[in-house]
């Protein structure tokens, strides 16, 4: 199963993300239009606290009209290591540094139409600094939540964003299995 790339048109191009069509030649031979979102990606990290409290923010988010509680997380820059940039949010939203970082994988939330991949990690918190350091535009919360009540707050719904739920329940299966 594949799918050929026949013309890429841009009908969009701003300084997050770009949006066009393709047509595609399908593998019977027939065409279909896509309409894809490229986005330069994320990184997201389950901060886990000596008490076993995860790190959680509270922000607004636009598309939505409403404030969630989510793990840390931002996009990538251009050309922008991934575990670097994790870091660096997690330092900026949490005032933590942390140890025994684990790779958690990475996560597609909209594969039908967007490019976007996430990549998770979980650790342990080394040190706090208290400091945030969010950008201009960025307004939120910091809140602690200990592990087991962030788990029941994903399977009771409480907490719709994707990245959280994968991260919080790899989380806990980790801590579960003696490995974080």
């Amino acid at each position: 199963m594949n799918e050929k790339t026949l013309k890429d048109t841009t009908v969009f191009d701003g300084h997050l993300i770009r949006v066009h069509v393709d047509d595609v030649e399908l593998d019977n031979g027939q065409t279909a239009k896509r309409e894809i979102v490229d986005h330069p990606g994320g990184v997201s990290v389950a901060v886990l606290t000596a008490e076993n409290e995860l790190l959680f923010v509270k922000q607004f988010r636009c598309p939505y009209k409403e404030v969630l509680m989510e793990l840390p997380a931002g996009k990538l820059e251009k050309g922008e290591d991934p575990f670097e940039a994790m870091k660096r949010e997690q330092r900026e939203e949490t005032g933590t540094t942390g140890k025994d970082y684990v790779f958690l994988g990475n996560l597609y939330p909209t594969p039908g139409y967007c490019g976007e991949i996430i990549r998770l990690w979980a650790c342990r918190v080394d040190q706090e600094t208290g400091q945030l350091d969010l950008d201009p535009d960025e307004f939120l919360q910091p809140l602690r939540v200990p592990l087991d009540k962030a788990v029941e707050m994903v399977l009771n719904n409480e907490i719709p964003d994707s990245k959280t739920q994968v991260g919080v329940l790899k989380t806990a299966a980790l801590v579960h299995k003696g490995l974080l």
